[in-house]
């Protein structure tokens, strides 16, 4: 009996050991799982990409290249013989005077009543006293000392008049230097006569000549007209040299010559300022101008800008400025149907220099060379 219980204690602790072994290997299984069986790729329906472009090396400080502007469109000035046929076009408002006088001249009688008008329209045309009397004793002799043989009273007229205003003074701008060296043009006047305007005119026409320009902003007291200067060489291409506002003229006009020397250009025009309040000071400052320039290179023209509309006046300035610098030329701006002609034969004959080039208008080429028998054509309508 206590054999057959010590045999049946003993089986159930095998039993409760075996159970526990295969609980702990059911567990063991459970925490490690096996892992999945491989699978095969799946294909892609996506276009491949494209190879990217190797990224441009940056400038220097790691600034990226920017790209320049376009350069400016350069305008095409007008060429001078059309200019011509603008000069007898625009003048067509000066007939008036030849009109009048060529009705008087065409009466059956020639009395003394008849020349006192003719000398008191042509005194009103501002060409002057000493001129007037010349043309109207010309007049007579021919109109009524050869009466007929003289011919058409208007032809008479159309020569004693070219013969007034003098075909044979020479009008060609002195636009070229010598010994390789640019032609250096000065223009002088009054503020408010066109000058700074005519400065860039002239410039136009050089360029459409095919002539290289260099321009001299030195009227450094007027900021207006230093950028109006810069903006008319911009329209041509033309380099302008300026200066700081209100700095010495005589520095900017020697830095602009010595730039046209260095260029090799063809002509410098050099603005210059235009106050006459001070007679002594603005005779100090363009002569100093002057002898600064001729250290660089000669003074081949001077211009004389004047407004052909201020009549006695203008003339006035024209002699302050002959007394300053030995002027060569005369340009008149403003002469169109409004301005009085005669200012022409009177400041010729005033100032012993010719009239060289005309101001017709606000146009940018509406500066034309001054032809003798185009304006008297004008005058006649």
């Amino acid at each position: 009996m206590g054999i057959e219980l010590i045999l049946i204690i003993a089986a159930a602790v095998l039993v409760v050991i075996g159970a526990t072994a295969g609980l702990l290997v059911s567990t063991r299984n459970r925490r490690q799982p096996r892992p999945p069986a491989p699978r095969a790729p799946e294909r892609s329906t996506l276009p491949p990409e494209a190879p990217q472009a190797p990224a441009e090396p940056a400038g220097q400080g790691g600034a990226t290249a920017v790209a320049e502007p376009p350069a400016p469109t350069l305008e095409r000035p007008e060429p001078t013989a059309s200019r011509l046929v603008r000069l007898r076009q625009r003048l067509a408002g000066q007939g008036n005077l030849g009109r009048s006088l060529l009705a008087l001249l065409s009466r059956d009688r020639l009395d003394e009543d008849t020349w006192e008008s003719i000398e008191d329209l042509l005194l009103t045309a501002d060409i002057g006293v000493a001129p007037t009397q010349e043309l109207v004793e010309r007049l007579r002799t021919r109109l009524r000392v050869e009466g007929a043989a003289a011919g058409d009273p208007k032809q008479v007229l159309r020569d004693e008049l070219v013969a007034l205003v003098d075909p044979g003074m020479d009008r060609r701008l002195q636009v070229s230097g010598t010994d390789g060296q640019p032609g250096v043009v000065l223009v002088v006047g009054v503020n408010g006569a066109g000058k700074t305007t005519t400065v860039g005119k002239i410039a136009r026409i050089l360029v459409s000549e095919d002539r290289t320009v260099v321009l001299g902003a030195a009227d450094t007291f007027r900021a207006a007209a230093v950028d109006q200067l810069a903006t008319w060489g911009e329209r041509v291409g033309v380099e302008v040299i300026r200066g700081p506002e209100g700095g010495d003229p005589a520095s900017v006009a020697f830095d602009a010559v010595k730039q046209g020397v260095d260029a090799s250009a063809d002509t410098v025009i050099v603005d210059t300022a235009g106050r006459l309040q001070n007679k002594q000071g603005l005779m100090d400052e363009l002569g100093k101008v002057k002898r600064v320039i001729e250290k660089q290179a000669p003074v081949t023209e001077v211009l004389l800008v004047l407004d052909a509309t201020t009549g006695q006046n203008g003339l006035i300035q024209a002699r302050v400025f002959s007394d300053v610098v030995d002027v060569t030329g005369i340009v008149l701006t403003k002469l169109d149907g409004s301005a009085k002609g005669g200012i022409v034969v009177q400041v010729q004959r005033e100032l012993g220099v010719p009239v060289k080039l005309v101001g017709l208008g606000e146009g940018p080429d509406d500066l034309a060379p001054f032809d003798a028998h185009a304006f008297v054509d004008a005058l006649l309508g």
